[in-house]
């Protein structure tokens, strides 16, 4: 029922509000053509009857409304104002996360490449992984070196927090894991081995199924996984079942351990030890992994507004209540990059088949990861390229070109709004997700820009590479 009003030109459309999860939201409404989406977030505010003012994107048949929908829809999209428009509304983070513009400092220490660096879950620490063997904590209040961890007798190829802060592990070249305590930087007890190669990736068990914080898995270049209790320094059980190395390690959700492989498979193993399912379909190696929760999972009790858990029982509440937020109703989703150029978008315990195979990149996928609400997923392809896709439909939304070299890894912002690359080109980039345009470009490294971490707060950038220096990003 478009008509023309009177006084004007502005066309009557009918419209559906619905959630992201289907269900219908309000009656039917004849809204003019024109309408903005700070009016369409006035009005779905209303009928949710929040109490303050939630920030919505809105989309119709999975485009945005930027302008109005006249401009978006009925003129961009092509869709007749005859029909009803069903509009989707998303939630959008409360906070907003400012771009970084600026380095602040940049911190040297280590005698060759910085290869991994991550900040804490809660933010408030920051370690980074060398090929000079060490692994460093750094004092974010001074951004100055406040602790060395010696003991690797190789590179330090991965890191990873434990999901209360208390213990940060690393894998070496050296074939075995280490544990440290971030406060001292001596170690926790005797490296664990067992391992007959290096070590490729490390995950530990989720708060929101374990608050102890005492269980972790390692992947190595052997071709197993080892599950370790991290208080008793004793490997739980052995994950064998690949035929070439584990490229990555992450542990789900579920509860259920992921591992991705040389052997073209994703496998997906029961808590037990025992073999859940085999995910097949890349033509080649895969080499990272993703999950739709994964930024939950990764700050645990911790979020934006830096309220501290009081003990293990509410710390495991807080969790379980994020993870169940941004779960929603839908299953956990998955995607894998591999060396087929290709990725997949996997519900993996609900079918063995994908749900889409998402193609265009040019080159080896090399590093994969979902947006903190899950909605979208960014791939770095050594192409030059990072692309954007739907995170639950796996369709292509753009590409994102400006690097003039290999982009190694991609990183987001905590209120999904924004995208960091790092390149072998030595420079970060910050992409704008409204847009889909260059935001910003980070230069500053002498050499290529191997690792890049944004604090879970928003607050600051870390990027470490090739010419040994971490430098710290701030707005």
């Amino acid at each position: 029922m478009s008509q023309q009003t009177e006084g004007g030109d502005a066309q009557i459309i009918l419209a559906q509000f619905q959630s992201a999860d289907g269900d219908k939201t309000g009656p039917p409404l004849s809204l003019p053509a024109d309408i903005t989406a700070e009016q369409l977030s006035i009005l779905i505010n209303k009928f949710l009857d929040n109490e303050e003012t939630h920030p919505y994107s809105f989309y119709v048949n999975e485009r945005e409304v930027v302008k109005s929908i006249q401009k978006d829809i009925i003129e961009g999209d092509k869709r007749s104002a005859e029909e009803t428009l069903v509009i989707e509304y998303r939630p959008q983070a409360f906070f907003k996360v400012r771009a970084v513009t600026r380095c602040s400092s940049s911190l040297t220490g280590h005698t060759e490449a910085v290869l991994s660096v991550s900040f804490s879950p809660d933010g408030t620490q920051l370690a980074s992984g060398s090929g000079d063997t060490t692994v460093r904590i750094w004092d974010l209040d001074t951004e100055t070196p406040r602790v060395t961890c010696t003991g690797h007798r190789n590179w330090v190829l991965s890191i990873a927090w434990s999901p209360d802060g208390k213990v940060l592990a690393s894998g070496g070249m050296d074939n075995t894991v280490r544990l440290w305590d971030p406060q001292t930087g001596k170690a926790l007890g005797a490296p664990l081995g067992g391992h007959r190669k290096w070590i490729t990736s490390l995950a530990w068990e989720p708060t929101h199924i374990n608050p102890k914080a005492n269980r972790m898995a390692s992947s190595s270049k052997d071709g197993t996984v080892r599950v370790w209790d991290t208080t008793l320094h004793r490997c739980l059980f052995t994950l064998a079942g690949h035929t070439a190395a584990v490229t990555c390690v992450k542990w789900g959700g579920d509860g259920r351990i992921y591992t991705s492989s040389q052997d073209k498979t994703i496998k997906i193993w029961n808590m037990d030890g025992t073999l859940y399912k085999t995910l097949s379909g890349h033509a080649h190696w895969v080499n990272t992994l993703a999950f739709s929760t994964d930024y939950v999972l990764r700050t645990g009790a911790y979020d934006h507004t830096g309220k501290v858990p009081a003990d293990r029982d509410e710390a495991q509440k807080m969790a379980l209540k994020r993870y169940n937020a941004c779960k929603g109703k839908a299953p956990e989703r998955l995607v894998s990059g591999s060396d087929d150029f290709t990725m997949f978008l996997w519900d993996p315990l609900n079918s063995s088949k994908p749900i889409a195979r998402m193609t265009g990149h040019q080159k080896v996928v090399n590093h994969v990861s979902f947006s903190p609400d899950g909605r979208l997923i960014a791939s770095a392809s050594f192409d030059n390229s990072v692309k954007l896709w739907d995170g639950v439909t796996g369709k292509f939304i753009a590409s994102l070109r400006g690097h003039v070299a290999a982009v190694y890894q991609v990183c987001w912002s905590a209120d999904s709004r924004m995208l960091l690359s790092a390149s072998k080109d030595s420079t970060l980039k910050i992409w704008d997700l409204r847009t889909k345009k260059l935001r910003l470009e980070l230069p500053g490294h002498a050499d290529e820009v191997f690792t890049v971490d944004w604090s879970p707060g928003g607050d600051r950038v870390v990027s470490g590479g090739k010419d040994r220096i971490l430098k710290i990003w701030k707005h």
